[in-house]
Formats: structure tokens, C-alpha cells, sequence
């Protein structure tokens, strides 16, 4: 699939592939809750509509940012996994947490505020661990 852009302007590129709501937690599940298939993805807490979640697992594959594969078994589920391209990201959602963190911080569950703090300190050792982490699934 050809992208389109709507301009020259890096921001505006990146936004045209990444700037949805939904594919960014789709990536951001697969980073940091290690999800793959269809199902894991519609049970995510922000209740995504099957018909978008297709949608945006086929947009992010076309634009190599996913790639999917057959479950070792099971032929009939598929499996999903970030591309180099799309790990890249993991360093774009940290900042986002963290911005969020400092930004809307009496809006956050509690529960958000640990994973936040697990990088604070050293974002280039979290990134490194979960790199190394993503290479073992």
C-alpha cells in the first residue's frame, strides 16, 4: 500500500500512518503487554469495535509496521508482531506516558503511575531491556 501524505512536514507524515488513537494502543499492547492475536487486542480496557481493530491490524501491516503470521499449532488464528519499524516506536509511547504522567496526572489510575516510574529514571536501560525483552517472544 502506497501512503498518502498530506504534506512534507515530518510530524504531519508521521501522524498520516501513526496519528489514530487506535493504532497507537494496538502498538502499545503488543510493546508492552506482549498481545498478538485478534483477541487479545479486543479485550483491551478502551473497547475497540471489531470492524476498526481489522482495520487498523490491516493498515498497520500494509505500512510494515506489524507483520502477521500463523500461530505454531493453530493455523487458523494469526499472530501478530512488530516489524523493526514499528519497535522504533517504543521510545515516541514512553514520551507520550510521560508527558501524560506530568500533564493529566490527576487524571491517570494509579495503576499507570508504576509503569511510568520504571523508565523515569533510565530510559535508555528500560528501551535496551525491552528490546532485548521483544526479541525473546
Amino acid at each position: 500500500m502506497e501512503q498518502k501524505f498530506r504534506s512534507t512536514c515530518p510530524i504531519s507524515s508521521a501522524l498520516d500512518i501513526i496519528g489514530d488513537k487506535w493504532s497507537l494502543l494496538i502498538i502499545r499492547d503488543m510493546l508492552f503487554s506482549g498481545k498478538k492475536t485478534y483477541g487479545e487486542f479486543g479485550k483491551s480496557s478502551e473497547k475497540i469495535a471489531t470492524n476498526i481493530l481489522s482495520n487498523r491490524l490491516t493498515k498497520l501491516e500494509e505500512l510494515e509496521i506489524i507483520s502477521k503470521g500463523k500461530m505454531e499449532g493453530n493455523k487458523k488464528t494469526n499472530i501478530y508482531s512488530l516489524t523493526q519499524k514499528g519497535k522504533e516506536l517504543l521510545p515516541i509511547l514512553m514520551e507520550i506516558a510521560q508527558w501524560s504522567d506530568h500533564n493529566l496526572n490527576d487524571h491517570l489510575q494509579d495503576g499507570a503511575k508504576p509503569f511510568v516510574n520504571r523508565f523515569k529514571s533510565d530510559k535508555d536501560g528500560f528501551v535496551k531491556g525491552m528490546y532485548a525483552m521483544m526479541e525473546k517472544r
